[in-house]
């Protein structure tokens, strides 16, 4: 029963994507706008008016692929039954394109992103094929014929612009996310926001500087930029919109975020911003093409504020001699997570605002009283935090004092999708090993349990600059020392030191010791209890559509006077743009105080954290070390061959599929792609080739 409930829903999400790609297929045509004109005459005498038929049309196929998504994966099995074959799917996942500027590009994104920029040339042909065909120039401007086209040209950029928006803001969803349910996570999506926020920079920009040349040519720049007139385009709207837009995608370039990201943290919270004076310069109409993105972001970022209320703490601190910390959190023991999942940290102490993602290194399975999270001084933030817990190293008391945080998350896979695999090779450079800790205690924890879904080898190529960043394999320590158990070949490249006859066990005894700071929790009793699960989450975008719509139609009938009634679709009045603004607000923020009242009936079933001396027992020594850390390989003073690592591990496995995670620098993951592509055989060909199925894991936002 609930396989076939499963197959009606994803029918459902199939038949909705299709239409709302057939939408924006349609639009530019002659046809779709004579037909929408008179749907939205026989539409303004009905109770909802225009902005009913508007609001179904253009902005619920996104929210209702929101909603049915949640169920759809709510239901979906959470363990993969069966090993992926070698399909078309499997190579098009593959690496294809690896280029210094472009990146890793796989035969999906490759095609994804041909048939978007094939979809803004037909939007853009279609437009100025029928704008020349009419050449009804503009009668106040008295334009020329090569004036018109321009002008026309750049009016049409500003659709194109429109259409990147509408995709802009829904990558970047971390529990309402919709790109879950085609298995990208939130880390990986930030990319796809970038290139989009790109796009619509350009496409923006030319649509503004065209439109200022045609009238610098005409002498009419002071007459048209400064007008807020009642109806129609708001020109000085679309100029403040412009500007925002260009400070937001300027401040968030890699030299500037990266070396001030506080100035790219606050001026990127000008969006709000950019998106009011968009809505006045477009209109409503314009508006409910991006909408979509816009009302799932609002939802998604009130549930984050909620959901990193109350503040939690800090329960212990280990330190590392490679200048890293790990810090052990509480947890909800109801909240279950899978590996290589996320969460957002904020230490008030150091910053009221800024949230930083790190990766779960912790297993649910393993530990349900707690998160584990490593994180190494590397910056601003990360060495302010660094300080405050070494500071209470020195610290006499045996209980330190009491260090609150806030944490959204955990945001990761719906699924363990790293058990499809035969066989896995884990690619790591530095603190890029953290979501293979959690990977490799998920799959110890299913063989303690006996069952048998865990791949049968797994080899973990370890890179780091010096010795002492090995510590950080401490959490795995017990699947090292078994090898005959979890199958498990380690390979430690160590790129900037030279010591020869030297094993991984002699390496490791020669470590400093770590040392355990327990901090006290006295500032908070409350665990992290993570987002809201996935059917409240659909229930809240359905209650929450229903609000706005209802709202909408009420302030239309009864505030909007039937003078100030738009008859037409290319007028528009900001009296209309602002009663929007009121209904989203109060649709939101009425949802938003739902949550608030079913998560507090929750909070009064708090699980009480588990005492320090729990979280003591939890911790080992890196020195529980015997003879069997022999059995894994260490070398100095050079970087791996991947193509030798890739050969001679396909030769053990023989015709398999092999799954290869990898996260680290870029450079890293551009070599291990490019074995993945050379090594990879063709699909079909022999069924006893081996295939590797490359997968990028990135946390650096």
């Amino acid at each position: 029963m609930v396989r076939l409930f499963l197959v009606i829903l994803k029918l459902l999400l199939i038949l909705i994507s299709a239409g709302w790609i057939s939408l924006w297929l349609l639009k530019p045509t002659e046809v779709w706008t004579r037909k929408w004109k008179g749907a939205e005459d026989k539409a303004t005498a009905t109770v909802f008016g225009y902005n009913g038929l508007d609001f179904a049309v253009y902005t619920f196929p996104i929210i209702a692929l929101a909603i049915i998504g949640f169920i759809y994966l709510e239901l979906k099995p959470k363990e993969p039954k069966m090993r992926p074959g070698r399909s078309s799917i499997t190579a098009l996942s593959s690496p294809l394109i690896i280029n210094r500027y472009l990146g890793i590009l796989s035969g999906i994104e490759i095609l994804a992103s041909s048939l978007f920029i094939i979809f803004l040339a037909w939007t853009f042909y279609a437009r100025i094929s029928n704008d020349f065909r009419k050449m009804t120039p503009v009668k106040s401007f008295k334009l020329t014929p090569w004036q018109y086209k321009m002008y026309r040209m750049a009016t049409r950029c500003g659709l194109l612009a429109e259409a990147c928006l509408a995709l802009l803001l829904l990558p970047i969803l971390r529990g309402m996310s919709i790109f879950r349910l085609l298995g990208i996570q939130f880390e990986a999506s930030v990319s796809y926001h970038i290139c989009l926020g790109t796009a619509m920079i350009f496409f923006a920009t030319l649509h503004g500087t065209g439109t200022l040349f045609i009238w610098g040519i005409k002498h009419r720049i002071q007459d048209e930029m400064w007008k807020w007139q009642k109806t129609g385009r708001i020109y000085l709207a679309g100029e403040i919109a412009l500007i925002t837009g260009l400070v937001i995608w300027i401040t968030a370039l890699p030299q500037i975020r990266r070396k001030w990201f506080q100035t790219f943290y606050y001026t990127h919270h000008l969006y709000i911003v950019f998106l009011v004076f968009f809505l006045f310069h477009g209109g409503d109409r314009h508006f409910y093409m991006v909408f979509p993105g816009v009302f799932l972001f609002a939802l998604d970022k009130l549930l984050r504020i909620i959901q990193s209320r109350p503040e939690t703490c800090i329960l212990s601190a280990r330190v590392f001699p490679s200048k890293a910390i790990e810090l052990t959190l509480p947890n909800d023991p109801r909240l279950k997570y899978t590996p290589t999942s996320v969460i957002f940290l904020k230490v008030p102490s150091i910053s009221k605002f800024q949230w930083h993602p790190f990766s779960i290194t912790s297993s649910s399975s393993v530990n349900e009283q707690a998160i584990s999270i490593i994180i190494k001084c590397e910056g601003q933030w990360t060495s302010s935090l660094y300080n405050q817990i070494h500071a209470e190293k020195d610290s006499e008391s045996d209980l330190r004092k009491c260090i609150p945080i806030a944490i959204e998350g955990p945001y990761g896979p719906t699924s363990l999708h790293f058990l499809r695999y035969d066989h896995l090779l884990l690619v790591a450079g530095g603190i890029g090993l953290t979501p293979f800790l959690s990977i490799l205690q998920e799959i110890g924890s299913k063989l303690n349990n006996g069952r048998n879904r865990y791949p049968a080898q797994i080899q973990f190529i370890y890179t780091v600059k010096n010795s002492q960043e090995i510590c950080l394999l401490d959490p795995i320590l017990p699947q090292l020392l078994d090898i005959e158990q979890f199958h498990i070949k380690l390979k430690v490249f160590v790129t900037r030191e030279n010591q020869p006859s030297t094993s991984l066990r002699e390496v490791l005894r020669d470590l400093p010791d770590m040392q355990i700071i327990n901090f006290s929790t006295t500032c908070s009793s409350y665990a992290t209890h993570g987002p809201q699960n996935l059917p409240w989450m659909a229930a809240i975008a359905m209650f929450s559509s229903i609000i706005f719509l209802l709202l909408l139609s009420f302030f239309n009938h009864f505030i909007v006077p039937p003078s100030k009634k738009p008859s037409r679709p290319k007028n528009s009045t900001s009296l209309i743009d602002l009663l929007l603004i009121c209904s989203f607000f109060i649709a939101v923020v009425f949802s938003a105080l739902v949550v608030v009242i079913i998560k507090w009936k929750r909070l009064r079933q708090e699980f009480p954290l588990f005492s320090d001396k729990q979280s003591q027992s939890m911790k080992q020594s890196s020195h529980e070390v015997n003879r069997a850390l022999d059995e894994h390989e260490i070398h100095f003073g050079g970087r791996p061959n991947f193509q030798d690592i890739f050969s001679n591990f396909k030769n053990e496995c023989g015709g398999s599929e092999i799954g290869v995670l990898v996260c680290g620098p870029e450079t890293m993951k551009k070599n291990v792609a490019s074995a993945c592509k050379l090594n990879s055989q063709v699909p079909g060909m022999n069924s006893r080739k081996t295939n590797f199925c490359f997968h990028s894991l990135n946390f650096t936002l």
